[in-house]
């Protein structure tokens, strides 16, 4: 069964029974609403569309999205990319709210985000321009990046790095920096070494030493040449 005929069963599925009906095993039925252009995996979503651990949900300048699963729901804002993986997404840039009963957390490159407690709380995740903003509307959030764990209490709002898009930024800095190697040989040379007729010049001149050699026997070289 091709995956979007399987997309459009699990939707009438969805609409006709609850959630709550498919097996405990499997990942929680999700879908997605689209209210403007929004894209899954790179292709555009009607109306509504099943989603699944792993898919990539993308919303226009002008469109936002709506992610429902069991105890959660999810407010995709407008130019935004994230990665919908069961229990948690994973924000590439944009923003998302979330509101959760189910523990649902959001990451945002090294930054991790998820309710602090077991409770119903809400929070909103933006990450720009390797700055992510960090709001807990209702109830605390538990906030770990690169200083560590910290806990942001309900009406607070906290802005750290996106520490792995800054290390990328940084190791192409370096790289356009460096410039060529001190001592490397251009790659001219090598492909001048490369020659067949360099190659074959060397090995005319190693079979005549050799030869040479062989002729020349045990008998030493007279001081007088």
């Amino acid at each position: 069964m091709r995956r979007s005929t399987f997309r459009a069963v699990v939707c009438l599925l969805v609409l006709v029974f609850p959630a709550g009906l498919f097996a405990g095993d499997m990942t929680p039925a999700a879908m997605v609403y689209s209210h403007g252009e929004t894209m899954l995996n790179g292709t555009a979503v009607p109306r509504s569309s099943a989603l699944f651990s792993g898919d990539l949900v993308q919303t226009g300048a002008d469109s936002v999205a709506n992610i429902n699963v069991t105890g959660s729901t999810v407010l995709v804002l407008n130019d935004s990319l994230l990665q919908y993986e069961g229990d948690s997404l994973k924000l590439e840039h944009g923003g998302i709210t979330i509101s959760t009963s189910k523990s649902m957390s959001a990451s945002a490159g090294d930054v991790m985000i998820s309710p602090a407690k077991g409770i119903l709380t809400e929070f909103e995740v933006r990450d720009v321009d390797g700055r992510v903003r960090i709001s807990a509307r209702k109830g605390d959030l538990s906030i770990t990046d690169q200083n560590g764990t910290t806990t942001l209490a309900q009406g607070q709002e906290t802005t750290t790095d996106d520490s792995s898009q800054q290390s990328d930024t940084k190791t192409k800095r370096r790289r356009r920096a460096a410039g060529p190697v001190p001592g490397a040989t251009p790659g001219s040379a090598g492909a001048i070494l490369d020659s067949p007729w360099v190659i074959g010049i060397g090995g005319g001149a190693i079979i005549g030493v050799t030869t040479w050699v062989l002729v020349q026997g045990d008998n030493p070289v007279s001081p007088t040449h």
